[in-house]
């Protein structure tokens, strides 16, 4: 009697392992959950709503039961709209597949509420918030209208268009032709003397400017009228 009871409790606990297990194959939910868990470790402190979908898998893949399949970026993708995900196994067998999805990121972006125009400085009443899939738009996005007021577009805009912070120009700290103040410093020391700006520069970005004895040199435009050089 005890044998028999032996034998049902057996079958009974042998029913609630899944097939694939029972034949030494990969349980190909295993992997989508191995995918989605390695996208929202990747998507953690992404701006906006995050939402992960895992592409469907073929459930006649045939692949030896893995006890840590482990998720890895292929090259050139990141988590950040469509992607592709691999999984591999070292062991017991030795097997790598590549998984499609996609996460979407809805969140707040900048754009432009009137048309602008080319160079001319931006302000607030000039942008709207609005929100959308961030994923979906160029790279570089304003998210803030910090990001955008004071500097300028470097083509004329119509009203809708998103910001993209890489078309915009900040406002100049170093005009062409203006007296700067030239600071050079290193390990130790620091000398300031005056030059003339050979261009115009935004704050932080690279200007020649031309010294009293006719020297040419390069440096990043700060706000003040200083131009730094450092060795």
């Amino acid at each position: 009697m005890k044998s028999r009871l032996l034998i049902a409790a057996l079958l009974s606990a042998a029913s609630l392992v899944p097939a694939a297990a029972q034949n030494g194959r990969q349980e190909v939910a295993a992997i989508k959950r191995t995918v989605e868990q390695f996208l929202q470790i990747q998507t953690a402190g992404l701006p906006g709503q995050v939402t992960v979908a895992v592409g469907a898998i073929d459930p006649r893949l045939q692949l030896a039961a893995c006890a840590d399949p482990q998720a890895f970026f292929t090259s050139g993708a990141r988590a950040w709209g469509k992607t592709t995900v691999g999984v591999r196994c070292a062991a017991p067998a030795v097997w790598t597949v590549y998984i499609q999805a996609s996460v979407t990121v809805i969140g707040d972006y900048i754009a432009s509420a009137a048309p602008l125009v080319q160079g001319q400085p931006i302000d607030a009443g000039q942008l709207v918030t609005l929100k959308g899939d961030l994923t979906m738009l160029p790279a570089g996005i304003a998210t803030d209208a910090s990001q955008v007021i004071g500097r300028s577009a470097n083509i004329s805009l119509p009203p809708g268009t998103p910001m993209r912070l890489d078309t915009l120009r900040s406002k100049p700290v170093v005009q062409s032709g203006q007296l700067v103040r030239l600071v050079s410093s290193g390990n130790g020391f620091s000398v300031s003397s005056e030059a003339r700006a050979m261009g115009t520069a935004g704050d932080g970005q690279v200007v020649q400017v031309k010294t009293s004895g006719g020297q040419q040199i390069t440096g990043i435009a700060k706000t003040g009228g200083l131009v730094e050089v450092a060795f």
